[in-house]
């Protein structure tokens, strides 16, 4: 069953495994709210093509448990940790979307890069967008803070309200259909209350800067132009920057859901750097 425990505190995490088991290994970390159905426009196509993909439902999302505890970045790159001991995975490329790219650095941190060959961050908060010492021009931490209490007054509104700039709708370029919008926004529903704001705490106080500087493996950045959820200046552009020889490719007019309005686009990126092409 796809289906293994925590390490931390055996809460019980679901997984999906495409594709053959002896090809290229792509692990796929979600955005917030979101188990791994986000990544159907790259698992799908990729694992057709001879890719292993991966994908992990976070803890409170998805199919897996329903857990209070455990949200902390730590405890969730721990998960992750454990999923690749689980199918002992080996030479993987980590892809990670919006949080999942700090869960991915936070498990490079802790667990170092034996398993891992290569790290793909698309449309990612990493660093952090929040102002900080690090980040002198980042976001006030009170607006941060006043996104927060919005949304838990009502988490139904936040979603619908934001769709059409998680995908960039008001702009010229791809766009995926009213339904797949609306499925998208029921499917932010599979997070549970306490995850969902459990997750933009860690966001508030994030600061991955020293952690990039220290990541020795080929990166690949992937961001929109018009990511209205992780500006591409505070985020993308910083996290290329202070990744040694780390590549930035900016997706024009493009927003937070890329994986869906630029999916093939993203998917040629994907092949190419696990390939060593890009």
């Amino acid at each position: 069953m796809p289906y293994f425990e925590s390490a931390v505190d055996r809460t019980r995490l679901h997984f999906v495994d495409y594709g053959p088991p002896d090809g290229p290994v792509l692990v796929f970390v979600s955005g917030s709210y979101f188990g791994t159905e986000m990544w159907e426009h790259q698992m799908l196509p990729l694992a057709t093509e001879g890719f292993r993909c991966v994908g992990l439902d976070r803890r409170g999302h998805g199919r897996s448990e329903d857990v209070w505890g455990g949200f902390d970045l730590d405890t969730l790159a721990r998960d992750l940790g454990a999923l690749l001991d689980h199918l002992d995975l080996r030479d993987v490329t980590l892809v990670g979307h919006s949080i999942g790219t700090a869960e991915a650095v936070r498990y490079l941190t802790l667990h170092g890069a034996d398993r891992v060959a290569r790290l793909a961050l698309v449309g990612g908060v990493a660093p952090g967008p929040v102002r900080s010492p690090d980040h002198p021009g980042g976001l006030d931490p009170e607006l941060v803070r006043g996104f927060g209490e919005t949304f838990r007054r009502d988490r139904a509104k936040f979603f619908a309200d934001g769709a059409d700039a998680f995908f960039a709708r008001h702009l010229p370029g791809p766009r995926v259909s009213d339904a797949y919008v609306a499925h998208m926004v029921d499917r932010c529903h599979g997070a549970t209350a306490r995850a969902a704001t459990a997750l933009g705490d860690v966001l508030l106080t994030l600061n991955l800067v020293p952690e990039l500087r220290k990541i020795d493996r080929p990166a690949l950045v992937v961001h929109g132009s018009d990511d209205a959820s992780a500006p591409l200046a505070l985020t993308g552009r910083r996290a290329a920057a202070l990744i040694p020889g780390a590549e930035l490719r900016v997706y024009e007019h493009a927003g937070h859901g890329l994986f869906a309005t630029h999916a093939a686009r993203l998917n040629d990126d994907l092949r190419a750097f696990v390939s060593g092409r890009a």
